[in-house]
């Protein structure tokens, strides 16, 4: 699960992880109040205005201004929020605003020179390690970091049997080049942003930039926490950070019918059973001239009705010329899934686009009988290759 950058800082904050002195606003108005909030409690004369969107590249898009005055936080207020903010990871159609995030200026003046550094932390699954990530080359774009100047990104692995230790965390530093008060802020940083990680059960942190002030001091300039899904019921107070304006609709209907969904940009509509089945399904597609849609798993306990959601959302997206079923009845019974068709195409109107289904395993005799003697126009097929080959015939 996604949540904000406001909502990943307040949970880093509880961590001892510093954060700029930040509020959140949903109006020019409340822009101005927290400005001098803000003001009153660091001194500063310098605001950053930040939009409040799941994507990454706000800055590059305009969703990121530094006001140096009180009317440019309102200025800036008004143009951010009711935006379509584009980014690279927006896609072409972009998001609207609909909050801004009013910050502390952290570039202020001090006897060191200010330095911006990339982290995060993730699962290793190779090793079964977290590990954190972390570069000289923060504010950038770390595959670019990654793909021209490798030896800047440097590794350390966690043992999970003990956590992360203080000297990791100094070799931290040390790699980065800091030294004096800077050494020892970054040390406490980097143990207290993995305790955080391990804690909270998150699947992704992302500081970029960590920011090192003029002061030594170092600070989460930015923050993207994502949360394991799996773990939230062990959080449930963080189950209320999701924001359901902020994902795909149809992803919503999709997780409230337990089924896993993710919309795609092709023309042939995919409902499998199990995430290998459906990468391999997707590439059969892609190599059969088609494109997949989207990404449908029904999972292991899949029922007519289940299947019958499956249709309709899939179908929501105009995009869809076609729909390809393909099970591999190992829990799941072909019959059941069959009988989903059935009642999806009998129960969904004007559905009238072509199905190709593809039916192994468990039942898959009786699955097949129940749609051949249904009387509908589904194709049938045995062989992946085979149901390929008819995706390829009704969409070229």
């Amino acid at each position: 699960m996604n949540i904000h950058e406001y909502q990943g800082k307040e949970i880093l904050k509880k961590f001892g992880v510093r954060v700029p002195e930040g509020l959140l606003c949903h109006t020019p108005e409340q822009a101005i109040e927290a400005a001098k909030k803000i003001a009153a409690l660091t001194d500063t004369t310098v605001w950053a205005v930040k939009a409040q969107i799941h994507a990454g590249g706000r800055g590059k898009g305009g969703g990121v201004k530094i006001a140096k005055s009180l009317s440019e936080v309102k200025k800036f207020a008004q143009e951010i929020i009711g935006m379509n903010l584009v980014t690279h990871q927006t896609g072409p159609e972009g998001k609207n605003v609909q909050k801004i995030l009013v910050e502390q200026g952290i570039y202020y003046a001090g006897p060191e020179e200010v330095k911006e550094f990339y982290m995060s932390i993730l699962l290793n699954r190779q090793t079964k390690r977290n590990i954190i990530m972390y570069s000289t080359e923060g504010g950038m774009d770390i595959e670019q970091v990654a793909d021209k100047t490798p030896h800047l990104i440097f590794k350390e692995e966690i043992d999970p049997s003990v956590g992360i230790q203080a000297f990791q965390a100094r070799r931290v530093a040390f790699n980065l080049g800091l030294s004096g008060i800077s050494f020892k802020e970054m040390t406490a940083f980097t143990i207290a942003l993995y305790k955080a990680y391990d804690a909270i059960d998150a699947s992704l942190f992302e500081i970029n930039p960590v920011f090192k002030a003029a002061d030594g001091k170092i600070f989460a300039a930015d923050s993207k926490v994502n949360l394991d899904d799996n773990a939230l019921y062990r959080h449930k107070n963080y189950a209320d950070l999701r924001d359901l304006n902020e994902e795909e609709p149809l992803e919503i209907k999709a997780s409230q019918n337990n089924l896993n969904y993710i919309k795609l940009d092709g023309n042939v509509g995919c409902m499998v059973n199990g995430a290998g089945l459906a990468m391999a399904t997707m590439d059969m597609i892609k190599l059969s001239g088609g494109s997949p849609a989207n990404f449908l798993d029904v999972g292991g306990t899949a029922s007519a009705k289940t299947v019958e959601a499956g249709f309709r959302i899939i179908l929501e997206d105009p995009n869809v010329k076609a729909i390809l079923v393909n099970i591999f009845g190992g829990i799941v019974r072909c019959d059941r899934v069959a009988q989903g068709i059935v009642d999806a195409y009998k129960n969904i109107d004007h559905l009238n686009i072509p199905i190709i289904v593809r039916l192994q395993g468990t039942n898959a005799e009786d699955g097949k009988k129940l749609i051949d003697q249904s009387g509908l126009k589904v194709f049938s097929a045995i062989h992946l290759e085979e149901a390929a080959q008819i995706v390829k015939e009704v969409v070229s």
